[in-house]
């Protein structure tokens, strides 16, 4: 997919993530609807770096202020080519401790309806503005705790909310690729520790013990954290992918191949 001239749909590009997606789609010529709705330090920013620009603010987790969404987006342009579906929310028991404890009372629910259901409530209301268009692809984002589960190291930093909304998100990958087939690709991006979420920039980071974090790098084959820049050339690449879609691209340094070691090859005994 040449990408110049498309419009893309790129949610959370407030921060970390998000913001490096839309910075490799502007390079390459898109022009991007950027919805928001909470850390305005954050929106101001990106206002201020992509102005020229729609962005809007919406509750994606409300299916009305979803639908207003692609009815501006209809209004504004007609059609969408690109949906980089990134929005998540994931308590880290590192910071918030067991969902027992009444601070946390909607956590759960809040972890679901974020990084679950407004990921569909999006697709649901675009797939008219998609279809619209002679190709366009869709890229959701999700994590390798739908594969760990709240265990190993990362236990500190996944909750089973998380990692339970993000073992749907495969199962919405691989459905929305056969209903939007074949004008529309459907792949999955899913991510390790990246620096801007469960890495250095993010709060339970900081709060692990420095042999906690060593265990977290140890589990990972290459050793360290990915960039948010990284995860926005492997988006472009399943963009621009033609003959791929329903896939999942797993971009986690070596995390879920890690802790186990392959032992020397036996002399053997014939």
């Amino acid at each position: 997919m040449n990408l110049a001239i498309k419009n893309a749909l790129v949610l959370g590009a407030s921060r970390g993530i998000g913001r490096a997606i839309a910075r490799r789609l502007t390079a390459e010529g898109a022009q991007l609807i950027l919805p928001w709705f909470d850390w305005p330090e954050s929106v101001q920013e990106m206002e201020e770096e992509f102005s020229g620009h729609l962005t809007l603010q919406a509750d994606l987790r409300d299916a009305e202020s979803v639908q207003a969404m692609s009815r501006r987006i209809a209004n504004e342009y007609g059609t969408l080519h690109v949906l980089i579906n990134n929005i998540e929310r994931g308590g880290m028991p590192v910071v918030h401790g067991s969902y027992r404890r009444p601070v946390n009372r909607e956590q759960w629910q809040l972890e679901l309806d974020t990084t679950l259901h407004a990921k569909w409530l999006v697709f649901d209301a675009c797939l008219p503005l998609l279809r619209q268009a002679k190709q366009a692809a869709v890229v959701n984002i999700s994590s390798v705790a739908a594969i760990t589960g709240r265990s190993g190291p990362a236990g500190l930093l996944f909750s089973d909310g998380y990692t339970a909304a993000n073992r749907g998100i495969s199962s919405f990958t691989e459905t929305w690729a056969r209903i939007a087939a074949p004008s529309i690709r459907v792949n999955e991006l899913m991510l390790g520790l990246i620096d801007s979420r469960h890495g250095p920039s993010t709060k339970g980071w900081s709060l692990l013990k420095e042999a906690e974090r060593e265990a977290l790098l140890r589990h990972t084959l290459l050793g360290r954290t990915g960039s948010p820049e990284e995860v926005a050339e492997a988006a472009l690449f399943l963009l621009r992918a033609d003959y791929m879609t329903g896939a999942t691209l797993r971009l986690d340094g070596g995390f879920v191949l890690g802790g186990e070691k392959v032992p020397e090859m036996p002399d053997g005994v014939i």
